[in-house]
């Protein structure tokens, strides 16, 4: 393949959020990331691999999440909602039968 072949095919590898998502299965296995912020500082975050496509999980889905298995134990699938973008991003889960 020659160089402006390769760069006509090339795209930027991304990782999504799991907002990207119709519904999450919570018992799908998530996996640690280390990345450099603009500061050159490291911090790990945590993905989960479907089809081979990285989605991001935020901690504070997480800690939503935790929230929701306290009240109801056998959940299943989620959704998350994402509202805002950068520092002010909110993330609301909710439950799907």
């Amino acid at each position: 393949m020659t160089f402006k072949e390769m760069a006509k095919a090339y795209e930027p590898k991304t990782t999504l959020n799991i907002a990207d998502l119709d519904k999450f299965n919570i018992e799908t296995p998530l996996e640690e990331r280390t990345g450099t912020d603009k500061d050159g500082k490291d911090f790990t975050y945590n993905v989960a691999v479907l089809n081979e496509i990285e989605y991001r999980v935020p901690n504070t889905v997480l800690e939503e999440t935790k929230k929701l298995l306290a009240v109801k134990d056998d959940i299943k699938f989620i959704n998350v909602i994402k509202q805002g973008s950068g520092l002010s991003t909110r993330y609301s889960v909710v439950v799907i039968e």
